[in-house]
């Protein structure tokens, strides 16, 4: 069963936003040094890809997943992260869930009755693959979404009251990250994803933060005037101050997660997967540098989701990312293709060069369904293309497993 498009014309406006603000450092032609660069063995390599239950129907059967995770370990991808909260609803049977929302339980077809995790973290863990759980939607929901209509005062808004961020043909609204309830809700998912699986990290991303033109909802309108002698929000969202002091309060609530989920399982590695900076942080106010620097994240991947091969390497070269480099494992994410969006394989091949030419810790794609399903390309084809970039097997590089930058 597929669920389809929201995911693909969001990526498309995030696209055409950085398209405008994407400072080019023109690189060589690509060559065949280049090329052969992709066939070079690093010690450790990240080789991950992202599990959605949009616009793919991987999840929907146990047999379909088990086959995926298959042909994965057999192409040497080494780390899984799969979705486990999307749409308003845990891809796995959740006592929180159940309590705040209702259903313990994603209510699709090909969904009820199972705990999606759970076959992945096992079938993973066989194949000596990683199993980090990503949660997709973080402070978005559906606007018609049960937690939406159980919990209407833990949404945010615009400053004219409006609450509905538009994703294509889909209405969302956001649950406010400044209050204690939403607060504890979502931490509530998180420590029983890590007190419940045997997982070896869960990931973040954009939906972490908020975005910039939401805010102005009565809760943290007060919180803001608390804090200011009394004095309102400023009316522009862009505000420099009021930007900073809402990134700064969502970097507050990493701290929080950070520490809780350490306190759980030591190991539990922290991986978030941002837009480049200036996005995550102008639109989304996730200030993901400052969340680096102060080592709330123990892996990063970078969603560089670009056709041209200049702005692409340009995304790689940014200050943040260089230094983040220096402390931590630092991937990139590489889109293989949308649902509407053909992705051609000799772009993939050109990127994860430039990828290891930079020397970054590795890639993942995004997403599973466009490696070779959904593509105007052979599907044999592509696996074989696969096949030579990450051969032979190595194993991914982890910041409690020895990793150590060249």
């Amino acid at each position: 069963m597929l669920k389809l498009n929201h995911r693909s014309q969001y990526l498309c406006f995030l696209l055409f936003i950085v398209s405008l603000t994407a400072t080019l450092i023109f690189a060589p032609t690509f060559s065949q040094k280049t090329i052969a660069s992709t066939h070079s063995h690093p010690t450790t390599e990240l080789r991950g890809v992202w599990l959605t239950n949009i616009d793919s129907d991987v999840l929907f059967e146990s047999d379909h997943l088990k086959n995926a995770i298959q042909r994965l370990h057999q192409l040497n991808f080494n780390t899984i992260y799969p979705t486990v909260w999307n749409w308003g609803y845990t891809l796995y049977p959740s006592r929180v869930a159940q309590r705040v929302i209702g259903r313990s339980l994603d209510p699709t077809p090909g969904l009820q009755k199972r705990d999606v995790l759970s076959e992945i973290v096992q079938q993973a863990h066989q194949k000596g693959m990683a199993a980090i759980p990503w949660f997709e939607f973080g402070f978005m929901a559906p606007a018609d979404s049960l937690l939406a209509q159980r919990h209407p005062q833990w949404l945010t808004s615009r400053r004219d009251g409006s609450k509905i961020w538009q994703e294509g043909t889909h209405e969302r609204v956001w649950l406010n990250p400044f209050r204690a309830d939403v607060q504890q809700f979502i931490l509530d998912l998180i420590v029983e994803i890590v007190g419940n699986y045997d997982v070896d990290g869960i990931q973040f991303d954009d939906h972490f933060g908020l975005p910039s033109e939401f805010g102005y909802d009565a809760y943290t309108v007060t919180l803001y005037q608390k804090e200011h002698q009394g004095q309102s929000p400023p009316s522009d969202p862009q505000d420099v101050e009021w930007v900073r002091w809402r990134a700064d309060k969502i970097t507050n609530y990493m701290q929080r997660v950070f520490h809780t989920v350490k306190a759980r399982k030591q190991k539990c590695l922290i991986s978030v997967s941002p837009n480049p900076q200036r996005v995550s942080y102008d639109l989304f106010l996730a200030d993901w540098q400052k969340w680096e620097r102060k080592g709330f994240i123990e892996e990063l991947i970078l969603q560089v989701y670009r056709n041209d091969i200049n702005v692409f390497i340009s995304e790689l070269q940014y200050p943040e990312v260089i230094a983040a480099q220096r402390h931590i494992p630092v991937s990139v994410g590489i889109l293989s293709g949308l649902k509407n969006r053909h992705v051609p394989i000799k772009q993939v091949q050109e990127q994860v060069a430039e990828v290891r030419r930079h020397k970054f810790a590795g890639v993942s794609f995004f997403f599973y369904e466009t490696l070779w399903n959904l593509s105007r390309e052979k599907s044999s084809d592509r696996q074989s293309v696969f096949q030579r970039l990450f051969s032979p097997a190595t194993r991914r590089p982890n910041i409690y497993k020895g990793w150590k930058r060249s």
